[in-house]
């Protein structure tokens, strides 16, 4: 793992905030990223699964990377999903990404189609080959329906353009092992285990929370990088009800932006087909009512 992880330490699934009838909002969007600049992210995940990519056009995420890199003034890099399951439009989206102004892509599995090992490092190899912008991959089983194995991932950390992962695969006991043996990056991509991949060794998160409570998430990561595991457990546990609560009841693009809007980030909690609106977790709103704010 390097010192100074490529693509930062501290990365947000950013939101993409929409009107009410459903079109990007620029505006918001611009909101949203001073209140995760501000609240020390370094690293803003543009088009991924929170920011709805599957619904998103290719202009949509070219104006939207574009957006984010010109707010941010290189506060913050700016890494965009680029994956899907065509590896031609992943391709064609890693050079529209690059072209817009990316620092880094964030390369998922292809997904529905459940592709051979053989595959996916094909599949990968093509996509990470067709930029020169690093690629941080992104294993998610849970929602693609297949897992790296460990030897893809010895296999795709040799290319010269790949230099993390985000996991959020679950399995701590693979995740510390591959993180050591393969060299990458490795960010936790599950909240709700934020603390436990710190401790084991990780170079950062790229999480769902940090669009509601970025200060906390910053600390929780300095607290565990200088070795105050007391800290940590306490910011930890201050952070779980917003992990439990936008994520387990699901899905999370959704529950994030209501609780962005109760909060007064964002002015609108829309979401696009197949997602509807959902109401705002009662345990995320506990967290709001009882003093918390997002700038704490």
């Amino acid at each position: 793992m390097s010192t100074e992880p490529t693509l930062g330490q501290h990365l947000v699934a950013m939101v993409t905030p929409m009107t009410p009838d459903g079109r990007v909002s620029r505006t918001d969007v611009e909101r949203l990223v001073d209140h995760l600049v501000d609240g020390g992210c370094d690293g803003i995940v543009v088009a991924g699964t929170t920011g709805e990519a599957p619904t998103l056009t290719r202009e949509e995420v070219s104006a939207l990377i574009a957006t984010v890199a010109s707010r941010t003034k290189g506060a913050a890099r700016v890494i965009a999903g680029v994956g899907n399951n065509v590896t031609a439009d992943s391709i064609a989206a890693a050079r529209e990404a690059a072209a817009a102004g990316a620092d880094g892509l964030l390369l998922v599995t292809p997904y529905y189609s459940r592709p051979s090992q053989a595959g996916l490092v094909e599949h990968c190899t093509a996509v990470a080959g067709a930029t020169d912008v690093p690629v941080l991959l992104y294993d998610v089983p849970v929602r693609t329906g297949t897992a790296l194995t460990p030897a893809s991932l010895a296999r795709l950390a040799e290319l010269p353009t790949v230099v993390g992962i985000k996991d959020a695969k679950g399995d701590l006991v693979e995740s510390m092992t591959l993180a050591r043996a393969t060299g990458l990056d490795h960010y936790c991509g599950s909240d709700e285990l934020n603390l436990p991949h710190l401790a084991a060794g990780a170079v950062g998160l790229v999480s769902v929370v940090a669009n509601l409570a970025p200060r906390l998430t910053g600390r929780l990561i300095d607290a565990v990088r200088a070795g105050r595991l007391d800290e940590a457990r306490s910011i930890n546990a201050e952070l779980m009800p917003l992990a439990l609560g936008l994520m387990r009841p699901g899905p999370g693009a959704a529950t994030a932006k209501a609780a962005l809007t109760a909060a007064g980030i964002i002015s609108s909690a829309a979401v696009r087909l197949p997602m509807v609106e959902e109401p705002l977790p009662h345990a995320v709103k506990i967290w709001l009512s009882a003093s918390h704010s997002p700038a704490a």
